[in-house]
């Protein structure tokens, strides 16, 4: 049966997005409203983002991920080496994310290649984290794999607790982080109308071009 819901719409008109508005790096834009977002969002996770890969059978796949540093030489996440989307990155290091701000109607997707961390960067991020997300990166150390029910993972958490009891836990090496370093910036302001503000930055010879796509 047609579900029906087309009547699902929203009038887009709290900003805009000027050319004089525009900086020459697209890196000054993005923090720009991510600080914006970021002291207006309440508890909302503003740093969640859409990681999207491509398969080894060639189907691209998306999903949320949390972004923990950031500069103008990229986006910075963690996860685990052995996951599907880590496997994807080693057969084909092109990949997009993607930030979807709704209470701001705006959205940044940004295209770019993927590397690991340093070794360093990946230790002194996971010492940062409780205890609690320690372990799990332990209990999930085949992240991606079929696991034969959710009892299976409390079981192995429980048993990890009591052996890490009063111990340090030090990060295991199938888990780190990567680096998106951005060619492509695409910044989405919602517009009356559907008349939305569209600006693409492209990387060419170390200068950023700036376009205005049409919505």
């Amino acid at each position: 049966m047609l579900r029906d819901i087309s009547d699902l719409r929203k009038s887009y008109q709290k900003n805009s997005l000027k050319e004089k508005d525009l900086p020459l790096n697209p890196f000054s834009l993005f923090d720009r409203w991510f600080k914006e977002v970021k002291s207006n969002s309440g508890n909302s996770e503003v740093n969640a983002m859409t990681l999207s890969t491509i398969d080894k059978s060639g189907f691209p796949k998306g999903r949320i991920v949390l972004l923990k540093y950031y500069s103008i030489d990229g986006f910075i996440f963690f996860t685990n080496y052995n996951s599907d989307k880590s496997l994807s990155i080693e057969i084909n290091n092109k990949v997009s994310i993607s930030f979807f701000w709704e209470e701001f109607e705006r959205q940044v997707i940004i295209k770019g290649f993927a590397e690991k961390t340093s070794a360093e960067l990946s230790d002194k991020y996971f010492n940062s984290r409780p205890k609690g997300s320690k372990l799990g990166a332990l209990v999930s150390e085949d992240q991606s794999s079929i696991i034969e029910s959710k009892e299976f993972l409390i079981k192995k958490f429980n048993l990890l607790t009591k052996d890490f009891e009063g111990k340090e836990i030090e990060r295991p090496e199938n888990w780190g982080g990567f680096i998106i370093n951005p060619i492509e910036y695409e910044f989405w302001q919602g517009g009356e109308n559907r008349l939305h503000d569209r600006i693409r930055y492209s990387l060419s010879e170390n200068l950023w071009k700036i376009d205005r796509l049409s919505p």
